[in-house]
């Protein structure tokens, strides 16, 4: 049943659309933190459909917030007021810290990104942006010219003038070496210097962990220290929270908050675990940025009722359960269990990360050469215990990324910690 499927997706699906393992896997449904596929296999999700399941697989809540609006009605555009919307733009502008905030929702977290593209370049009237080596932003044209990951960048056109700034990676580079306080002096220095030599920007935008590089971050105080660089000369700052936001790195609810010293970004941009999995991204910004734009604009598919239920829905869940508290206090302790696992592996470099978005880059060992093949390896292995994870990294597929549900328990996480270690062990 599933080689069938194989090949039908190979007959009408673009080549360049991946595919996890080489007998590609169906699911089917899910529950809680677990899925099943279409053989009955039962897996433990460490991945959520790429960290976009962020609550639990069927939440009662979500799934009861989408019916009962699926029976009034699914969708009118924004050309007609729209309760649940409303609704859940309050909330969202409640909870970003951004003063006089105004949200606009889009489809996807590209489609996000792509929108802030737009605000920043209309409000300083420049098409030149800031960028982070190693970075993911999306798909789209305006994303991918963003884009400092040349795995994820299929075209060097854009209709943006983008300059890489270091510091996204704290570990590798030429400031590698350097401790915290002087690798953040040595990427500030390295900033004014670019900006000596371009056009002023629109704006730098920035992943507070970056997602599809590796889950890498720099240290604390870094966009903090850029931010009072781009203050001075009117650059805007945007945070790029589609994979941190609303809790998941446990210390804060959104990533920026790490480096929150001289306030909250200009625009933040999110997506992917706020519907649960229904498509639901945004933008989050200053009015006078917001509006900046002078001409008509509607979103078709952005802020659709059925969607906004389910956000909104899944929001309150996490709020009220505390799901960020359970991310710092659980995802603290599958760090420190793989790290455990990691000094008796020669494989991994390096475990890394923040409350439920960690990281675990393999290397040919003795060396700091990626190890794709051992990446692939583990993700098999893994897959036939019972566990599913994800793949990413700049320089290859050679980091683990471990991002499970929020509401991950304990036992779960042990559970798969061992599934984990039993695959790094056989490579």
């Amino acid at each position: 049943m599933t080689k069938d499927l194989y090949a039908r997706h190979r007959s009408v699906l673009p080549d360049w659309l991946a595919l996890y393992y080489e007998d590609p896997l169906e699911i089917t449904h899910g529950e809680g933190r677990h899925v099943w596929d279409s053989a009955g296999n039962k897996y433990l999700d460490f991945f959520g459909g790429i960290l976009t399941t962020m609550t639990a697989h069927a939440l009662p809540e979500v799934t009861k917030a989408v019916s009962e609006q699926a029976g009034r009605i699914i969708h009118s555009s924004t050309l007609y007021l729209n309760r649940p919307m409303v609704e859940l733009a309050e909330r969202i502008a409640h909870v970003s810290g951004i003063p006089d905030a105004r949200v606009f929702f889009t489809t996807s977290g590209t489609e996000a990104n792509d929108t802030a593209l737009l605000l920043a370049t209309a409000h300083r009237r420049s098409n030149t942006i800031l960028a982070m080596r190693n970075s993911y932003h999306g798909r789209s044209f305006s994303s991918v010219g963003i884009t400092g990951n040349r795995g994820w960048s299929p075209t060097s056109l854009s209709p943006l003038q983008t300059l890489y700034v270091h510091g996204g990676v704290r570990t590798r580079g030429p400031y590698a070496h350097l401790d915290d306080r002087d690798f953040i002096d040595a990427c500030v220095a390295d900033l004014l210097d670019l900006l000596g030599h371009t056009r002023p920007p629109a704006a730098l935008i920035a992943e507070p962990v970056q997602g599809v590089g590796g889950f890498t971050s720099p240290p604390d105080g870094l966009y903090a220290a850029f931010r009072e660089v781009l203050h001075e000369r009117g650059i805007l700052w945007i945070a790029d929270e589609v994979q941190t936001g609303w809790g998941r790195t446990g210390d804060h609810f959104w990533g920026w908050q790490a480096h929150g010293r001289s306030g909250p970004p200009d625009i933040v941009t999110f997506a992917k675990g706020i519907g649960n999995g229904m498509s639901v991204g945004g933008v989050i910004a200053r009015a006078e940025i917001m509006n900046c734009l002078d001409a008509n604009s509607i979103s078709t598919f952005g802020g659709t009722q059925v969607t906004m239920a389910a956000g909104l829905a899944n929001l309150n869940h996490l709020l009220e359960h505390d799901l960020q508290g359970n991310a710092r206090r659980v995802g603290g302790l599958l760090i420190e269990r793989l790290r455990a696992v990691a000094a008796q592996v020669p494989h991994v470099r390096e475990v890394r990360g923040r409350g439920l978005m960690i990281g675990v880059e393999l290397t040919r060992p003795g060396t700091d050469e990626a190890a794709p093949e051992a990446a692939s390896a583990v993700l098999e292995e893994a897959r036939a215990g019972g566990l599913l994870v994800g793949k990413g990294g700049g320089h290859s597929t050679s980091v683990l990324r471990i991002a499970p549900p929020m509401s991950l328990t304990v036992a779960e996480a042990e559970e798969g910690a061992a599934t984990l270690e039993r695959a790094l062990r056989s490579i």
